[in-house]
């Protein structure tokens, strides 16, 4: 087996894919907002284990979920194609 290739036997490398990130982005967003309510339910037993900063963990998820939201979708305007730019 060997670990390389030299340049005439490599393949061209493929396109990148265009991916929709708001679904996974939801997706987190609303298991980390799951996790804050499960979090805030039980705050009391969480904090006599010793693990009370479990809600301050959840509650940081759910503002990045949202700040990665708003992040792609302004990526998606600033980069959609103009409508009314001739062809």
């Amino acid at each position: 087996m060997r670990l390389w290739l030299s340049e005439s036997e490599r393949h061209p490398d493929p396109e990148p894919v265009r991916a929709d990130a708001r679904k996974a982005l939801l997706a987190g967003t609303v298991a980390w907002v799951v996790a804050l309510g499960l979090a805030m339910g039980f705050s009391g037993a969480l904090a006599d284990a010793g693990f009370g900063w479990f809600v301050a963990a959840a509650a940081i998820g759910v503002v990045l979920g949202v700040v990665g939201l708003v992040v792609v979708q302004l990526r998606r305007r600033r980069h959609r194609p103009d409508p009314d730019a001739p062809r």
